[in-house]
Formats: structure tokens, sequence, C-alpha cells
């Protein structure tokens, strides 16, 4: 499948980052000597400063796209482009958030954020207004000398991505950042990053099980399904602001992806096959 450029709407940032493109991208494991297909052809592009959701069920290679867009993991057939250069490792243009907020225990806050700046050319100054500044964007100021055990699940989330975007990043990638949380701290946070989006203008690409907030979040949303993981469809989001989760064309939405997600493909490939041994 080959869509079309993610694209921001009149009201949403559009900034300085590059267009990213996924071409005809393939990957595939080898587990107790089958071939595991995870992903297959899997084709979209993200204009610069969009905030694209990817959807799907579990196994249908969300997470490994995101290792492979961050530079991860580089053992893949297809193209991975920034700009039109193929991404080549890891960068400090493009940072990443996991569900586990992985801050260091014996760190500070403070610490712990300017790890991320550890190997930069910076003057030590500039370092030090960067993480503050970060600090300050996640809502974090007066828990710079806190340890992650003294933060609350959604502090220490805030912390993550204030670590993630102090290297000031063309693109961050978000792996399921608020799966652990409750409830009302997620919600909460939808809006913080929808606010540090606004600000920071920075290309974002969330991988979530959560439909609502794919949609609250998006600016477009790709559904992908398993068997092997392939994109759907791509859904341009052209709700009011702010977004109203009980809104007839909220919902309607949201049923429409479910059912993107549940529908079975013919054309999927068939289940992993076991290797001949040579000889």
């Amino acid at each position: 499948m080959s869509s079309s450029a993610a694209t921001t709407t009149d009201h949403r940032p559009s900034g300085a980052a590059r267009q990213l493109e996924i071409r005809r991208v393939s990957k595939s494991y080898t587990v107790n000597e089958r071939i595991l297909p995870v992903l297959q052809d899997v084709s979209f592009s993200v204009a610069a400063g969009a905030f694209v959701s990817i959807v799907g069920a579990s196994g249908c290679g969300k997470s490994t796209l995101l290792r492979m867009i961050v530079g991860l993991d580089a053992d893949y057939r297809g193209e991975i482009l920034l700009d039109g250069r193929s991404i080549g490792g890891t960068s400090l243009n493009r940072g990443i958030v996991f569900q586990d907020h992985r801050l260091l225990p014996w760190l500070t806050l403070e610490q712990n954020v300017g790890l991320a700046l550890a190997n930069l050319p910076w003057p030590n100054a500039e370092k030090r207004d960067a993480v503050h500044e970060h600090i300050a964007l996640v809502g974090l100021s007066g828990f710079e000398t806190v340890y992650p055990h003294q933060l609350s699940g959604g502090m220490a989330q805030r912390a993550a991505i204030a670590r993630g975007l102090v290297t000031r990043p063309e693109i961050l990638l978000l792996d399921e950042p608020l799966g652990a949380l409750d409830a009302l701290t997620r919600l909460r946070l939808q809006d913080e990053l929808l606010r540090i989006w606004e600000r920071e203008r920075v290309t974002m690409i969330l991988v979530t099980h959560d439909v609502e907030e794919a949609i609250y979040l998006g600016d477009t949303i790709l559904v992908m399904r398993p068997g092997p993981g392939r994109v759907a469809s791509e859904i341009e989001i052209d709700l009011t602001e702010p977004r109203d989760r009980a809104s007839l064309a909220f919902v309607t939405l949201r049923q429409r992806i479910l059912a993107e997600m549940q529908t079975v493909d013919p054309s999927a490939v068939p289940p992993p096959v076991r290797l001949r041994r040579a000889g």
C-alpha cells in the first residue's frame, strides 16, 4: 500500500521537521527454525509537524516499526527515508518514549533528563538551560532533585517525555507512552502531549491500542492489521477543536476504526512455515 502524506490542518502546527517516508518495508524474524513475518510492504509518509497515530491489534508490528524508524533495528527490506535520505542507526534527530519510563533509579529527575545530552558538544550552560526548560515544559519545575521512586507514574512519564525532547529532535516516537497509567492521569497527559506538540512543533508518531486516544491526539490515523502487519487504511481526522469524545462525529469515527481493525483481510500471508535444514 502506498499512502498519501499525513498532513496537518490549519489549526495544527507545521514545523521544521522533514518528511518521513516508509517505502515497502517488510520485516521477518526466525523463531525456532520458523520464519515469522512481522511486517509486509508497509508504505506511508508523514509530513513535517504532523501528529500521526498508529493503531492495531497486538502482533501487527506497530512497535517493531517504531524501532526501525528510530534506528534500533536495521534488519528489514524496503526503505525508511528522512527528507529523501536513508535512516542509518540512531540519531538525536529522532527521539523515542516507551511505555516504561526507563528512568535510572540512582539519578535525579534533572540528571535523567540531562543524560540525553551527555554526548552533545553543547556548552554546559546550554545543556543546563535545556534541561530546566524541558522540565518546565512538562510541568515538573521544583522536582529537579527528586528520584524516580519519589515520582508518581504520570510524573515519571512526563520526565521521560522531557528526556525525549531535550535534544530537540525533529521526530518524537511514542510507543504506548500512556498505556500503564490510570484513566484520569492518562486523560491529563493526553492534553499535555497536545500542548507540548503545539509548542515544540515536533513531528509526533504515536503507537497506541486506545482508539479514542488515537483520534483525540492525531491528525491522521494509520490502521494496521496483523498476519503479517500491514497498513489497512489511512484516515485523515477532520473534527472540530477541541475534540469532544462524546460527539456523534467522534463516536462514529471510533466505530469505523474499530471495524477496520477487526475486518479479516483474505490477502493475508499464511502462518509461519518451518525452515528445511540444509542437506
